[in-house]
């Protein structure tokens, strides 16, 4: 098949894809707004059960994407080269997966056309993390930690 017929994922680096191209990659995983807490000692990354306040948690989406900033000034903002930079970016994320070379996964909603596929196959956080809204006065992140990623 040519380039010209092959998805623009296919042929495109990360650096080199439009704003909407780039914007679209994002399986809605809902993976970057979970809060992670790095040992300072051995850079271990150790993911939590809390979310950002601005993540719907049932639809793994920001509940204000364009002015997220003004809510959470330290909000990341993805970028190609930071792909590479964030090694906590799980390995199902279109973007380290493009950044690797191994392509979208079946389940991505580019791929499958459904918007919902990504949580059909179990690859978001939907109903998994709590929002930083909802915990209890003098909580510590310490207190919602998973197993070390």
């Amino acid at each position: 098949m040519s380039d010209a017929h092959r998805p623009y994922w296919e042929v495109k680096s990360l650096a080199d894809m439009s704003w909407p191209e780039w914007e679209a990659l994002c399986d809605g995983c809902g993976q970057c707004c979970r809060h992670r807490l790095e040992d300072a000692d051995t850079g271990a990354i150790y993911p939590t059960r809390v979310a950002c306040q601005l993540l719907d948690t049932q639809t793994c989406r920001c509940k204000d994407y364009p002015n997220r900033r003004a809510t959470v000034p330290d909000c990341i903002q993805l970028t190609p080269k930071k792909v590479a930079e964030f090694r906590w970016l799980p390995d199902t994320c279109a973007y380290r997966r493009i950044h690797d070379g191994r392509g979208l996964a079946e389940w991505h909603p580019l791929v499958s056309g459904d918007p919902d596929s990504v949580h059909k196959a179990g690859i978001s956080v939907q109903g998994q993390l709590l929002s930083e809204q909802e915990l209890p006065p003098g909580s510590r992140l310490e207190d919602y930690t998973e197993e070390e990623a």
